[in-house]
């Protein structure tokens, strides 16, 4: 059975950080993209931020470069978000997914998402 579970999400102050895990299961996790995207009320999901599966090579959305960091560990099938100097705006639920083609075929799976609330 496969499995995303976020956690780490809460309220922070403005310039404050958080840091997202995302634990997977029922699945070969050193296989797979991961991402972290996130949802605000009113707002369409937007990507945040991508590892690629040997972790080397990293995308983020402008709106967050510099502020946040994408990190996995395949021994320990997780992947993070750190973030730092967050602001209200980063205020949304983040989540988890884990993407891979092979051939015709695309494997696309979501965690259930953790509440990030950035505010004073």
């Amino acid at each position: 059975q496969v499995q995303l579970v976020e956690s780490g999400g809460g309220l922070v102050q403005p310039g404050g950080s958080l840091r997202l895990s995302c634990a997977a299961s029922g699945f070969t996790f050193s296989n797979y993209v991961m991402s972290w995207y996130r949802q605000a009320p009113g707002k369409e999901r937007e990507l945040v931020a991508r590892v690629d599966s040997t972790g080397r090579i990293t995308t983020y959305a402008g709106s967050v470069k510099g502020r946040f960091a994408i990190s996995r560990d395949n021994a320990k099938n997780t992947v993070y978000l750190q973030m730092n100097s967050l602001k209200p705006e980063d205020t949304a639920v983040y989540y988890c997914n884990a993407l891979r083609f092979v051939g015709s075929q695309t494997f696309d799976y979501w965690g259930q998402g953790t509440q990030v609330t950035v505010s004073s």
